[in-house]
């Protein structure tokens, strides 16, 4: 028999690593240590398995050829042993030994290790306020929750559920309970948005108008300060503006690293709790490996050590675990942080940093927004989507990209394509010139990838004087009798002559795109102009064109009128 291999954790890295080092070291004697009885499952699907999207539990556990990963699967198909219902309660580096004891019997006993794995993941943040163990609680940290979870809503016994946290996860449960169930659901979060410090506000904005279109309740700004009950079930939710009812409250909050069995062993923890790990995914001990939700990683964009528990990591994490343990040296480099989620029949994704972050960690930072076609405009199911991309002005350097559109395919690929190139550290004249297939069913000629390094070129180049929506929202609401600038809406007279009518002809200009040119000594000139269109391409042009002739007192509204609908600006008097 050859190496002992020993891994702590079996849900995502930990199998992965055993798996991947049994293909490389066939005599290697490898055991997964797991206190659950379920393991080996895909935690990111447990949403789509209580939406109904994945009809049963065993689903989650399955290969794509369809067989149930338990313990005679890992052992007769992979050559694992795998010991579940089995805690791992201590690490003798010294003697290189785990301490472990049986769940059920309370049996213990110590198991040898050539190379150690911790691969145990993380644990739901519990917040604490009143009435955290009233029944009908739950946390999305396990299989069995959500089983029962779902248990619950097929015996009709919830009719209203209130999600605590506007996270993925959170909002993904959200939509799980509201679309198949048709449960009455709330959405609380602490933040002002949804999704915060992943997306900025405008896309968090569109997000949350569709959530509330879909008739999803979303609190923003408050935080749960009390789950009431009576006789020990839960039957709502107090936040400092509201009491919310409730049959099932779950708790999103977000996952702190599960370490405590490194720590007591002496490897070296983060400030943020995390196992810290080398690129081969070495803790302090150069015999013990660790990967997946436990540990910190690099963040390629900042340079610094930054916590990202996603299954998609974990699992490259974990080949990189397994080989190196084989004796082939590899290295996890780190991550920029991409995530994508459906809500809906929409989807939003974003990878990199978000504008706020980035202005946090002291990026010169600025964003440029587009709402392009997600392919040809002559072809038929053409629809908008809207992008932004975060970019650092003084060294011209892609920071973050986010999309929102339609759900399919259109906005995962170029999140994925600016994945990879600020992976590299790509700048926008790289993302100017990046190839991406074509035809008129999937693209336009110019990508939507492509055009929206145009913007940010024209931004830093000085070309395009712009004001965000934020600002633009704002002065419109401080909208005086006099004020200092006016509206110039440049779209079709159907469109723009709502506006006119409702804000007054001093204050909202319409002069159509394709007139400007002949009439543009029409406009007043003691103003600042704000031009505006369906997303700010036209704005541009008559920008530059206003720019000939002198009248250079104008900003471009980014994102333009597809941005304000997605946010819930609806400025038709009728």
């Amino acid at each position: 028999m050859g190496q002992k291999i020993v891994i702590v954790g079996g849900v995502a890295a930990g199998p992965k690593a055993a798996c991947r080092v049994k293909r490389l070291m066939q005599d290697a004697e490898v055991t997964i240590i797991e206190q659950d009885t379920l393991f080996s499952y895909g935690g990111c699907g447990i949403p789509y398995y209580v939406s109904g999207d994945v009809s049963d539990e065993s689903e989650l556990r399955s290969t794509s050829f369809h067989m149930v990963r338990n313990k005679d699967f890992f052992k007769d198909a992979k050559g694992v042993i795998v010991k579940s219902g089995t805690r791992a309660m201590a690490i003798d580096r010294k003697n290189k030994t785990v301490q472990v004891e049986d769940v059920a019997s309370g049996e213990k006993s110590d198991i040898p290790y050539d190379s150690l794995m911790i691969a145990t993941g993380s644990r739901p943040f519990i917040l604490p306020i009143p009435g955290a163990d009233l029944d009908g609680v739950f946390t999305i940290s396990d299989l069995h929750k959500a089983i029962e979870i779902k248990d619950r809503i097929a015996r009709q016994k919830v009719d209203k559920a209130v999600v605590i946290g506007g996270g993925a996860i959170g909002l993904e449960m959200a939509e799980a309970f509201k679309d198949l169930w048709g449960v009455e659901t709330s959405v609380v979060e602490f933040m002002p948005q949804v999704l915060p410090r992943i997306v900025d506000k405008p896309f968090s904005s569109m997000l949350t108008k569709h959530m509330r279109d879909n008739d999803v309740d979303i609190f923003l700004g408050e935080g749960a300060e009390e789950i009431i009950g009576v006789d020990g079930k839960v039957t709502g939710l107090r936040t400092g503006n509201r009491t919310i009812d409730a049959d099932l409250v779950v708790m999103a909050a977000g996952v702190r690293p599960r370490s405590e069995i490194a720590a007591e062993a002496g490897l070296q923890i983060s400030p943020m709790g995390a196992i810290v790990v080398n690129e081969r995914m070495q803790t302090s001990d150069p015999s013990i490996y660790a990967a997946g939700d436990c540990v910190e990683v690099m963040n390629l964009v900042t340079g610094k050590k930054a916590y990202a528990p996603l299954g998609s990591l974990a699992n490259k994490e974990g080949r990189v675990v397994g080989d190196n343990m084989a004796g082939i040296p590899s290295t996890f480099k780190g991550c920029v942080g991409s995530f994508i989620m459906k809500a809906f029949d929409v989807c939003i994704g974003a990878t990199g940093l978000s504008l706020d972050v980035a202005l946090a960690e002291g990026f010169d930072a600025d964003v440029a927004l587009t709402a392009p076609s997600d392919r040809a405009h002559f072809f038929p199911t053409e629809a908008v989507v809207c992008f932004q991309m975060v970019f650092d002005r003084r060294t011209r350097r892609v920071l973050g990209v986010q999309g929102f559109g339609p759900m399919g395919d259109g906005i995962s690929a170029r999140i994925d394509a600016a994945a990879g190139y600020i992976t590299m550290g790509a700048t926008i004249e790289d993302f100017g010139n990046l190839e991406m297939a074509y035809a008129p069913p999937f693209s336009a000629a110019i990508d939507s990838i492509n055009a929206l390094a145009y913007v940010a070129d024209n931004l830093c180049d000085g070309r395009l004087r712009k004001v965000g929506i934020d600002n633009f929202l704002a002065w419109m609401d401080d909208f005086s009798a006099e004020p200092e600038w006016v509206a110039l809406d440049i779209r079709h007279p159907n469109e723009a002559t709502p506006c006119v009518e409702k804000f007054g002809a001093g204050k909202w200009v319409a002069v159509p795109y394709n007139e400007i040119r002949k009439r543009y000594r029409e406009l007043p000139t003691d103003k600042k102009l704000i031009i505006l269109c369906d997303a700010g391409t036209r704005s541009f042009e008559i920008q530059s064109f206003l720019n000939s002739v002198e009248i250079r007192n104008t900003l471009v509204l980014s994102g333009g009128f597809s941005m304000l609908r997605r946010i819930g600006i609806d400025w038709d008097p009728a």
